[in-house]
């Protein structure tokens, strides 16, 4: 309609910091150093003087330059023959077979460190496959078959029954937890990629569905009794009592509504306040406090509950009509302050709902790489695997290292209790 404004929600809050680029002030270095015992030492020792040409074989020392150069050296594979010796008893003549170790499965095989490697490189790295196959040939001397990459998923995905049971065990007792979920494709069809994390835990589950459906199949949300942090979903609502919206998509939509009502101060305030009580949050979370004090928090919370009011009276509901976007996100404000407001009152709960976001984005990344899954199976298999290898890393252990033992049987198993 013409002269209709068009409210568009940005798609980043993240001003000019007015920093160079390269290395800030304070950021940790990152650099090489000397080491006192290398692996090789070369002497090097000038044979004629630079300044008069004179022979330098009887020359007295005046010291030395130390010079180190780090590289790798050349890789090749390292092949273990396991040889099982057949015996045959003296008594009643019947031949064994000693046991193969787990790892020699056939004839000839992968050991576990290419294995986690070819794993690894797809699932978290996010190289396709054929590269990976390309990489493991020209840097490890080993013509994998492009086949052979994804099927390693498989074995190793089944060895994480457990830990996928553990991980979904200490979500459910977490006292803080965040939920989101964002479209994928499985088979050539839109699907729904669900999340449930921690800073120590990841869970994902594929699904058809986006609603209350995948999450009851989920299973975390049955039993979950903490602080769920989401997006504002309504099928969140239905599973506990403790809810806590992530406030970055109000801020956002708070920009888009001053953008569209530049007369309007309301939406400015709004932020503002938001803004000082998460700055407030986090100044009383550094000093180790429990709470923020009352003559802070009492003041900013009363003035949002207003700015949410004043704005309510500038945009009053349109009979018979669909309601605007900024209608709904005041009547939204309004409605469930507690869910939007609960960060200030409560400092184990976030601000926002990046934890959640931060931990899908890279799976967006991958389906502009690989474009979706062609079967169920292999979705499951590399989202589980995905979400070992994410929660190996952010409980800060070595990722080949705990591939190489989900590999073996042996994965590794996070506690029951979630501690945040």
């Amino acid at each position: 309609m013409l002269g209709q404004v068009r409210q568009t929600r940005p798609k980043s809050l993240r001003g000019k910091t007015g920093r160079k680029q390269g290395k800030q002030p304070g950021a940790p270095v990152a650099n090489l150093s000397l080491l006192e015992n290398p692996d090789t030492i070369v002497d090097h020792a000038p044979s004629t003087c630079s300044g008069c040409g004179a022979g330098l074989r009887r020359a007295r020392r005046a010291g030395m330059i130390r010079r180190q150069v780090v590289d790798l050296p050349p890789v090749r594979p390292s092949v273990t023959e396991h040889r099982l010796h057949r015996m045959r008893c003296r008594g009643c003549r019947h031949i064994t077979t000693a046991a193969a170790p787990p790892e020699a499965t056939a004839p000839a095989c992968y050991g576990s460190n290419v294995t986690a490697l070819a794993v690894d490189l797809p699932t978290y790295r996010h190289i396709p496959v054929a590269r990976t196959a390309q990489l493991l040939a020209d840097l490890l001397g080993l013509p994998v078959s492009t086949g052979w990459v994804p099927g390693a998923l498989t074995p190793v995905a089944a060895n994480l029954e457990e830990f996928a049971e553990r991980v979904e065990q200490a979500l459910r007792a977490a006292p803080v937890a965040h939920f989101d979920e964002t479209g994928i494709r499985v088979e050539g069809m839109n699907w729904w990629l669900h999340v449930a994390c921690t800073p120590h835990l990841i869970a994902y589950l594929p699904h058809p569905q986006r609603g209350g459906e995948a999450m009851d199949e989920f299973g975390i949300l049955i039993q979950f009794r903490g602080v769920a942090v989401h997006d504002g979903l309504m099928s969140y609502q239905d599973f506990g009592r403790n809810h806590a919206r992530c406030n970055a998509h109000h801020l956002r939509e708070l920009v888009a509504a001053g953008e569209a009502f530049p007369e309007h101060t309301w939406p400015g305030i709004a932020m503002k306040t938001l803004e000082k009580l998460n700055t407030a949050a986090h100044v009383v979370r550094d000093a180790g406090l429990a709470a923020i004090p009352a003559h802070i928090v009492d003041p900013l919370l009363s003035r949002f509950v207003r700015t949410v009011h004043f704005g309510l009276l500038l945009h009053p509901p349109d009979q018979g009509r669909k309601q605007s976007k900024t209608r709904n996100l005041l009547v939204r404000l309004r409605d469930c302050p507690h869910q939007v407001l609960l960060f200030a009152r409560d400092l184990t709960v976030p601000f926002t709902n990046n934890q959640a976001e931060r931990d899908l984005r890279m799976i967006k990344a991958q389906l502009k790489i690989s474009g979706g899954w062609r079967t169920q199976h292999g979705a499951y298999a590399w989202l589980r695997v995905r979400g070992y290898i994410s929660t190996v890393r952010k409980n800060g252990l070595h990722v080949i290292t705990a591939l190489r033992d989900a590999i073996t049987g042996n994965p590794w198993l996070p506690t029951t209790i979630e501690t945040t």
